[in-house]
């Protein structure tokens, strides 16, 4: 006779997560009927709040999908127990993908270069990888609000180009990516996975922490702070990011010649 299962408690989502979500997917047009969609599950709050997203609208969205997690192991020897019991009760189709990524970077990653943007790339590759593996036609990432603002201040004030992360686009080996969080903010994120006591996995998986010598984003922690700083004085800062990502002014740009 099979044991019943034990009983888990329901993930709560608040109406703004799923309002911001919706916004997003029906924008710009994430989620057609029929898609059979990756996941890349870090594990990480951002990621795995998005995996309970998609359970919630496969139950209540008139478009019908399917979407299969996974998750990048780079060979550093992670240990994802906690975050394993908590998609296998919360029945998230999940798999773990073993890769020789941090193996690689020992030879193969440029002493000038970031871990972040060597481990990142090669992580794209193999989440390309899985898609076809599981015959997705869309990859997921968790990448929210804060995300986005960050890596156009970022991109502003180091590399002289106005540049973000689009919600959707398609890379040139044909993957159509999708950011289903790009208008939530980080703060709601962390508050629902701590209300709902999600296991989720923190510095102790990034590279950075088992890397000799490893180049630490600092400058992500610099924009980080600085936004903080300005939304201190400004509290709907990231409400008026929110729009600006979409609303641009190109004609008082330096992008064209005077007449």
């Amino acid at each position: 006779m099979t044991e019943p299962k034990e009983k888990i408690e329901k993930i709560k989502i608040p109406q703004k997560i799923l309002k911001h979500v919706g916004k997003a997917i029906e924008k710009f047009n994430m989620i057609q009927e029929g898609d059979h969609i990756l996941l890349g599950l870090s594990g990480g709050k951002d990621s795995t709040l998005l995996a309970h997203v998609f359970k919630h609208l496969q139950k209540h969205s008139p478009v019908k999908f399917t979407f299969q997690a996974v998750t990048i192991l780079y060979g550093m020897g992670e240990d994802f127990s906690a975050q394993k019991a908590h998609f296998d009760a919360y029945e998230i189709p999940h798999e773990f993908m073993e890769t020789e990524v941090f193996e690689l970077s020992k030879t193969k990653m440029n002493k000038n270069s970031s871990f972040c943007s060597f481990f990142s790339r090669l992580r794209r590759g193999n989440l390309s990888a899985a898609a076809k593996q599981y015959n997705c036609n869309k990859i997921a990432l968790g990448h929210h609000l804060d995300d986005a603002v960050e890596s156009l201040f970022m991109s502003m004030m180091y590399n002289g180009i106005m540049r973000s992360m689009p919600p959707k686009y398609t890379t040139e080996s044909g993957d159509i990516m999708i950011r289903p969080l790009a208008y939530v903010r980080e703060t709601l994120i962390s508050e629902v996975a701590k209300n709902n006591n999600i296991p989720a996995a923190g510095d102790e998986m990034c590279p950075g922490m088992v890397m000799p010598n490893a180049k630490m984003p600092h400058v992500r922690y610099k924009t980080k702070h600085l936004l903080a700083t300005l939304e201190a004085e400004n509290p709907t800062l990231f409400d008026s990011m929110r729009n600006a990502l979409g609303n641009i002014d190109i004609e008082s740009l330096y992008t064209t010649e005077s007449k």
